[in-house]
């Protein structure tokens, strides 16, 4: 057997970054950008107001209150997406909504509530247009205007490659007139169950038979880390038909397999991994995932793609994906960050270590009084599937640690939180 770092160094040390896309921006989202993106604008493009009010000169202002407004002649009005040709010079205004250009000869805006305009609508409630407005609070010059290029400058690099986009990404590259953008492309991984006793979840359940639940709970998995599930179905424990099936899947970029890869009679996997390509490693010193296998299969011309054989028990094949295959799919994306959260908590019960392996126990994790508790999710069985479904964590008890005792604190990998986006 061999340690958990090791196998996973070895799955890692086999895959690459893979080529890159271009694709619509909205279809982008947790992709990794392949080139730095600089603008060819500037943003905004042109001074513009931040608030509803007046575009003035602030030397108009001088000295003004409430007890003595300064009263401005009104020439004109511009909304958001316009432009006014007309002028602003000393002693007038030009009434003027966020967002829109500012006119030419204008420093400042005075936003409404500076103004007399609510006493003027409340007077004169007909009048449509003012001719003149009070401004009752001196401004200084450059107040409430957005500067062309504030934000992004023309020629300026916006955003780097290797850049993971979220919707701030998105709204950016949107901004600069980008329909699409270049990003490394999402995997393709194949998802194949193997057994004589599973069944689709589509057919009726004979007797002695089980519902195929591992293809379901990696293809989710496969989504939730960004790649792209290509389901196979189920596999019989025959090697032809097991290495036909395979085949079908040696056209994606990384192949799982579920169950086959124990020491029982009709654990067929590894030994169609032995005659159609080569294993890197077998079995590795942790529970639940003991019956681990990593190779890869000869696909068509030199093509040579990775295979993990993740055990049958729906526990350790959702546990053997989150340590071995995420990594490896988050690589092949371009991105950096390959770790889990990990916090560090104090378990609520004892949780035992007969044979010395590391181990994963389900846990869900609470915080109470700044600290973090780590309560055990259920029976640790891992046929046990709901005991998943009750855990956020995954404590780690270390290889020659025999127990952890109520109170000792221990290492948590959090299976909710979202790794940094890097």
């Amino acid at each position: 057997m061999i340690s958990v770092e090791e196998a996973r160094q070895k799955v890692l040390d086999y895959v690459g970054v893979l080529e890159r896309e271009e694709k619509p921006i909205l279809y982008c989202l947790g992709q990794v950008l392949a080139d730095d993106i600089y603008s060819s604008l500037d943003i905004p493009p042109r001074d513009n107001s931040a608030m509803d009010g007046y575009a003035v000169q602030a030397r108009s202002t001088m000295g003004a209150s409430p007890q003595s407004p300064r009263v401005l002649r009104v020439i004109g009005e511009v909304a958001a997406g316009s432009i006014i040709e007309k002028e602003v010079k000393p002693g007038t205004a030009v009434r003027i909504m966020t967002g829109a250009a500012i006119p030419e000869g204008a420093d400042s805006v005075v936003q409404f509530e500076d103004t007399d305009e609510v006493e003027h609508r409340v007077n004169s409630p007909s009048q449509r247009s003012l001719t003149e407005i009070g401004i009752l609070r001196q401004m200084p010059e450059g107040l409430n205007i957005r500067r062309a290029g504030e934000d992004i400058a023309a020629g300026s690099l916006v955003l780097r490659k290797g850049t993971v986009l979220r919707a701030a990404e998105i709204g950016v590259l949107a901004s600069l007139g980008r329909s699409k953008a270049p990003v490394i492309r999402r995997p393709v991984v194949a998802i194949l169950a193997t057994g004589d006793e599973v069944v689709d979840v589509a057919e009726p359940l004979p007797v002695g038979k089980i519902y195929n639940s591992n293809t379901y709970s990696l293809a989710a998995q496969v989504l939730r880390y960004g790649a792209v599930p290509r389901i196979l179905g189920v596999a019989p424990d025959s090697i032809e038909p097991l290495a036909e099936a395979i085949q079908r899947g040696l056209s994606s970029d990384l192949l799982i397999t579920s169950g086959g890869v124990s020491q029982g009679d009709y654990d067929m996997v590894k030994e169609v991994l032995v005659r159609e390509g080569e294993i890197a490693f077998w079995t590795v010193r942790m529970k639940p995932g003991k019956p681990l296998a990593f190779g890869v299969f000869r696909g068509e011309g030199t093509k040579r793609v990775p295979h993990l054989g993740l055990p049958g028990n729906p526990v350790s094949s959702m546990i053997t994906f989150e340590l071995f295959a995420r990594p490896a799919i988050l690589k092949m994306m371009g991105k950096k960050n390959l770790e889990k959260p990990t916090i560090t908590a104090i378990v609520t019960s004892p949780v035992k270590n007969a044979d010395g392996r590391r181990v994963f126990a389900r846990v869900r994790v609470s915080r109470q009084d700044n600290k973090y508790f780590a309560h055990i999710a259920g029976p640790q069985g891992s046929g046990i599937l709901t005991s998943m479904a009750q855990a956020n964590g995954l404590a780690i008890i270390p290889e020659g640690v025999a127990m952890v005792k109520e109170g000792d604190v221990v290492q948590v990998m959090m299976l909710d939180w979202e790794e940094d986006q890097g």
